[in-house]
């Protein structure tokens, strides 16, 4: 599942820059930048849906991910699996910030 999170994580960002590249966050004007990028821009609900998806979708992955490493007892190895730790609270804080975003 590690090579799957890279993939997720290869398209979150690509689809993230290409909405931030038309993303407004005045306070006045961000849903009307959303209903731009949805309605004016070349597939942009199509990259917006994948970003949305794709967030929920690479934490599904990270979910699967840890489930196998308790499954096989990874978390013996305390240096790797506190990293992994330690990463899954960025990617939260992280998602939290984008979710927050309309």
């Amino acid at each position: 599942f590690g090579s799957l999170l890279g993939l997720c994580m290869i398209t979150q960002i690509l689809t993230g820059i290409l909405l931030a590249m038309h993303y407004t966050s005045d306070i006045s004007s961000m849903l009307s930048s959303v209903t731009h990028i949805c309605r004016d821009v070349n597939y942009g609900w199509l990259i917006r849906n994948m970003h949305a998806n794709g967030a929920s979708f690479f934490f599904i992955c990270i979910y699967m991910h840890i489930a196998r490493g308790l499954y096989y007892g990874s978390y013996l190895y305390k240096e790797t699996w506190n990293i992994g730790v330690v990463l899954l609270l960025l990617v939260m804080m992280t998602a939290f910030v984008g979710y927050v975003l309309p």
